[in-house]
C-alpha cells in the first residue's frame, strides 16, 4: 500500500497552491536587461530585482507603503541637499541597517594562518575627511579645547602581521567627535577645521604616539528619515563612545576600524552594529604627563598586501 493510500492524501491535495500573483513577471523584467550589460552588472542587478520582488510578494506590500518608501527616499535626497551635501541619511540608513558592517566584513574578513589575526575592520562612517592634515609624532590633534575633555596619550606600534616586524612610515590617520559628541564640522561655532583630526607617520620602529580625548557617546540625528525607520523598529540612536582609525602604507593591506573604551554602557547595542571584541580597549589612568590624566595603548596588525591567509 502507498503512503498515499495510508494517509488519504491525495497527490494533488499535497501539491503546493498555486501563487495567485504572475509566475513568469521577475524573469520577464530579468530579461529586459540587454546584451551590453556587464557580467557583474547583471549578476548584482539581477539578485536586487529578484529579491526586491520576492520580499514585495511575501510581505504583499500594498500601494500606501510602497508609496511610503518612495516619500522616504525623496526625504533622503532632500535632507542631502539642503545640508549642503554633509548630512549623508543614505550612508546613516545603511549603517542602521547594518549594511555598511556587513558590506565591511566581506571586503575585508581574513582569517590568519600565522596564529595572529590582522586588526580588525570597522565601518569608515560618514565623518572620514581626506584633509586632515600631517602632525607630528608627540603632537596632538586638540586645536579647540572642549569642556570636559578629558586628554588622552594614545600610542602604539603597527606591525607586520607574517614577520611580526614594525612597519616604519605607516600612516596613522585618527578622527573623532568633540567631548560635546559633534564632530568639526557639525560644530562650526565650537570647532576649527580638522579639529580631533590628524595624520601621525610612524617612526623607524613603527612607533606612534599623540594626544587625544577619550571619546565620547552621541547620538545619530533624530531629525531625519534615519531616526524615524529607527523608530519604527523599536531602537535608540545611540552610538557608543569610539576612535576612529585608518592606519595605511603602501605594501599593505590598509585597516580601517574604531576603537571603544570597555566601560560604554552602549557596545551591545551600537545602532550601526560596529563593534567588535578585539577593538574594546581599556583607557588607564596616566602618571607623570602634565598634558594628559589617561592613556591607550593600541597596537596595529597589518597583513601585506599579496597575503591571502584564509579568505572566506
Amino acid at each position: 500500500m502507498t503512503q498515499t493510500a495510508k494517509t488519504g492524501i491525495s497527490n494533488a491535495a499535497q501539491a503546493p497552491e498555486p501563487s495567485r500573483f504572475d509566475p513568469t513577471f521577475t524573469q520577464h523584467v530579468l530579461d529586459t536587461m540587454g546584451p551590453n550589460v556587464t557580467p557583474r552588472n547583471r549578476q548584482v542587478l539581477g539578485a536586487l530585482i529578484r529579491h526586491l520582488h520576492d520580499f514585495s510578494r511575501e510581505v504583499e506590500l500594498t500601494i500606501d507603503e510602497w508609496m511610503s518608501a518612495v516619500h522616504f527616499v525623496n526625504d533622503v535626497g532632500r535632507i542631502y541637499a539642503e545640508s549642503n551635501k554633509t548630512r549623508n541619511e543614505s550612508h546613516r540608513i545603511s549603517d542602521i541597517l547594518g549594511l555598511e558592517t556587513l558590506v565591511d566584513e566581506i571586503a575585508h574578513k581574513i582569517i590568519s594562518d600565522t596564529g595572529v589575526d590582522p586588526t580588525s575592520s570597522a565601518i569608515l562612517g560618514p565623518f572620514w575627511s581626506p584633509n586632515a592634515p600631517f602632525r607630528e609624532n608627540g603632537g596632538t590633534v586638540i586645536q579647540d579645547p572642549a569642556p570636559n575633555g578629558r586628554v588622552c596619550l594614545m600610542h602604539g606600534v603597527i606591525s607586520d602581521l607574517v614577520t611580526g616586524k614594525p612597519i616604519p612610515n605607516a600612516v596613522f590617520d585618527i578622527w573623532q567627535a568633540s567631548s560635546n559628541g559633534k564632530y568639526d564640522f557639525q560644530d562650526p561655532d565650537n570647532q576649527t577645521p580638522n579639529n580631533l583630526r590628524g595624520k601621525f607617520r610612524a617612526d623607524e620602529n613603527g612607533k606612534y604616539w599623540f594626544y587625544c580625548y577619550h571619546p565620547t557617546a552621541y547620538s545619530l540625528p533624530t531629525d531625519g528619515p534615519s531616526y524615524k525607520l529607527l523608530q519604527m523598529m523599536d531602537r535608540h540612536p545611540m552610538r557608543p563612545a569610539h576612535i576612529h582609525i585608518m592606519v595605511t602604507h603602501a605594501d599593505y593591506k590598509g585597516c580601517t576600524t574604531q576603537l571603544y573604551p570597555k566601560d560604554d554602557p552602549w557596545l551591545a547595542t551600537d545602532t550601526v552594529f560596529a563593534v567588535k571584541d578585539d577593538l574594546v580597549v581599556d583607557f588607564k589612568p596616566l602618571q607623570g604627563d602634565d598634558k594628559a590624566e589617561l592613556e591607550l595603548e593600541y597596537n596595529v596588525i597589518l597583513a601585506p598586501k599579496d597575503y591571502k591567509g584564509k579568505v572566506f
